[in-house]
């Protein structure tokens, strides 16, 4: 008998450092791949690619049955991605663009059932096992592992960033590197000086801190640095392997 996985809450609040991948749907080969591969974790971008509920249940159906967990980030106030995602059986999802503790407490309420939170209630999908499990034990298991990621992708949430991680039920945070530069003029902290700050603030609340790199390098210096979860941005690596596997090619 197969053992029982451990969900992945469960698993980097216990201290375990994980990795995945960052990708756009349509990519369920990839999410294929990257699963027997062995990588913990898929995050499905929701924001900048389609957001399909058919395709995305697909997709984290595929990753389950190869033993990976997916995250969802969805776009910005997309309350009602949270609840589809999380009814598909995603592991939890990523909020990008949490500029205030408000902000914060309105995706951890989208996220988790009543009284935690406001998350219709359905025990029939694949997050209840179609209904094989009682209500109560359902509403307990989700409670526990439902995992929520916010995103800081402005000054502002920078200037506001121990109050965000201080919001009950937030696990953790991922810098927007991207977004926070160009949304910085030249009054505001640089990047790397931001990100500094983010992660004093994640070290000192005991939160979960996510990087997004590029590289195998990144990725190290990242879990040197304190991440509890690495994720590689698929797109960036696989251009860059690509521009590799071209360079043999003979100039005319």
């Amino acid at each position: 008998m197969k053992p029982e996985r451990r969900a992945l809450r469960t698993r980097v609040l216990a201290g375990e450092r994980v990795c995945g991948v960052l990708l756009r749907m349509p990519s369920e080969e990839l999410v294929e791949m990257l699963a027997v591969a062995g990588f913990d974790f898929i995050l499905i971008d929701c924001e900048h690619g389609p957001a399909d509920v058919g395709a995305l249940r697909q997709h984290i159906a595929a990753a389950a049955m190869h033993g990976a967990d997916v995250l969802v980030r969805v776009g910005e106030g997309e309350d009602a991605l949270i609840l589809r995602a999380l009814d598909s059986g995603a592991a939890g999802v990523v909020m990008p663009h949490l500029d205030s503790a408000e902000q914060a407490r309105n995706v951890v309420a989208a996220a988790h059932y009543p009284p935690r939170g406001r998350r219709g209630f359905a025990t029939y999908g694949r997050a209840g096992s179609y209904g094989a499990v009682s209500g109560p034990d359902h509403k307990a298991r989700l409670a526990e592992e439902t995992l929520v990621i916010g995103m800081i992708e402005s000054p502002l949430a920078v200037t506001a960033v121990d109050k965000i991680v201080a919001v009950d039920g937030l696990d953790g945070l991922l810098l927007g590197a991207a977004d926070l530069a160009a949304s910085s003029g030249p009054g505001d902290l640089s990047v790397p000086e931001s990100r500094a700050r983010v992660n004093a603030a994640l070290a000192s609340a005991g939160s979960l801190r996510l990087d997004l790199v590029g590289d195998a390098e990144a990725a190290a210096a990242s879990y040197a640095d304190g991440a509890q979860m690495v994720a590689y941005n698929l797109t960036q690596a696989l251009m860059a392997q690509f521009a590799a596997l071209l360079k043999p090619r003979p100039l005319p």
